[in-house]
């Protein structure tokens, strides 16, 4: 038992230390936004920026007006009112008399078939004039040089496919330290600096900034051929990658803000619809997802206060890893130092996640979002999002 829990400890280890290396110099690779030239000449492509919004009264003002303050010169800016029941309508009625150029489409019906926000994504883009379409959400605020620098870089480096990577401005501690360690988990599984890269399987896509070539997006079918899937972003960027295209995912965390959730109650809801989409809701791969969740995040600490001299002091180490990984993205992220420590708690928080999303999913035959229900034998149709699914 003892040479067990020491080979488990050494494994353990190295693939903590591996993958956190990974993680520090793949960050430090990619390119920072803010660091880009914005692209302020006269005769630039027409960019259709395409919001959808359901039920979004809270941000939307703020996200629209942070569009229509953008310095790219060619711009037009759509908002999809999906199905809204509160003051959304309403705000964007007002809207669009002060600011003849926005423009509003109203969804009154879902089709049968269609996830509500890849629906209204597809309807915006069929209603988008530009060359290139960027995708983003209702609660998403933009420093006002963001596009024209993303499409300064886009044409430098001929992409035609640009992902920025956020920063969360929501508050608390425990909320942050959550965001943080699952922010770093998508991270090492995703491996966006890796995207560019045309010899690997790592792709990336982001809801709050995916700028995409209007021809590319339409080649593959747009959001049609992935209509029925929860992760919209990462699918996107996955059969934008997965078709050749050249992608690229940027740091724009100085650029590019929202507030993810209120609190860690609306985000263990809030992922409840998502969180067996990564393993395509196939039960049979839950017991190895939990497995890894709980033999690297939350073995460690207890093999460190319990396992004898040998694998206590390698548990140390992995602890020790762990907690550089959250003390750099703190910084990374701006929030708190105290939130790295808390992220030592945080993976019971992600273990019960998954394992509530997997009995409601069951109980429930499919999953409610937005007040619509999917049921699972459509979802289970999906694509898998992991690279290697």
């Amino acid at each position: 038992m003892e040479t067990v829990i020491l080979i488990a400890a050494a494994g353990i280890l190295a693939i903590v230390v591996l993958t956190a290396a990974d993680l520090f110099f793949g960050i430090r690779s990619m390119t920072e936004l803010h660091g880009v030239e914005p692209a302020l000449e006269l005769h630039l492509p027409r960019i259709s920026v395409i919001m959808p919004a359901c039920n979004e009264e809270q941000h939307i003002e703020q996200a629209v007006k942070a569009q229509l303050r953008q310095d790219y010169p060619n711009l037009e800016i759509l908002v999809v009112d999906d199905r809204s029941t509160d003051a959304t309508t309403d705000i964007l009625a007002e809207l669009q008399k002060r600011y003849t150029s926005l423009k509003v489409i109203r969804i009154d019906t879902l089709p049968p078939g269609w996830m509500g926000k890849s629906h209204a994504l597809q309807q915006g883009a069929e209603a988008a004039g530009g060359e290139y379409l960027l995708f983003t959400d209702g609660d998403v605020s933009m420093e006002e040089s963001t596009i024209s620098r993303a499409a300064a870089h886009m044409k430098a480096q001929r992409l035609d496919h640009i992902s920025l990577i956020f920063r969360n401005i929501s508050s608390g501690r425990l909320l942050n330290a959550l965001i943080l360690d699952s922010g770093i988990g998508l991270l090492q599984v995703f491996r966006p600096w890796r995207a560019r890269r045309k010899d690997t399987r790592a792709f990336v896509g982001v809801g709050a900034f995916n700028l995409v070539k209007q021809e590319v997006y339409h080649a593959l079918g747009g959001h049609r051929s992935i209509r029925m899937h929860p992760v919209d972003d990462l699918m996107l960027g996955k059969i934008i990658k997965r078709a050749s295209y050249r992608q690229e995912c940027l740091l724009g965390m100085d650029l590019v803000t929202l507030p993810w959730y209120a609190g860690v109650a609306q985000m263990v809801d809030g992922l409840m619809k998502n969180a067996m989409a990564f393993i395509n809701f196939r039960y049979s791969l839950l017991p190895p997802l939990l497995a890894g969740l709980i033999l690297l995040n939350i073995l460690p600490f207890w093999g460190m206060i319990f396992a004898d001299t040998i694998p206590q002091l390698l548990f140390s180490a992995v602890i020790a890893t762990k907690m550089t990984v959250s003390a750099y993205g703190t910084r990374k992220l701006g929030v708190s130092l105290w939130c790295a420590p808390a992220t030592l708690l945080t993976p019971y928080i992600s273990v019960y996640i998954v394992l509530r999303a997997a009995w409601r999913n069951h109980r429930d035959g499919g999953i409610y979002w937005r007040g619509t229900f999917y049921p699972l034998q459509e979802l289970q149709k999906n694509e898998a999002v992991l690279p290697w699914l």
